[in-house]
């Protein structure tokens, strides 16, 4: 099982969509408001370069934003 991890912030709509998505799909997830953990944000921005939200995290590899093509190939969502 994939570790998956989503940083977001509760006025993103975007970030709303992503963990709709996938609850749709049945992946589980660690969602982490970064809006609330300033720790955990400047963590995020360390290590992708980039401070928007949603960002999701598979195995550590980051995808920033909602790009479904490759949040479905990194998971193996047909």
């Amino acid at each position: 099982m994939k570790s998956v991890v989503i940083f977001s912030t509760p006025t993103c709509s975007w970030c709303r969509k992503l963990k709709s998505y996938l609850k749709e799909k049945k992946v589980r997830f660690k969602d982490i408001d970064v809006s609330r953990n300033q720790g955990a944000a400047r963590d995020m921005i360390r290590k992708s370069g980039k401070q928007g939200v949603p960002q999701m995290w598979i195995n550590n590899r980051p995808i920033v934003g909602f790009d479904k093509t490759k949040i479905d190939r990194m998971l193996d969502i047909k």
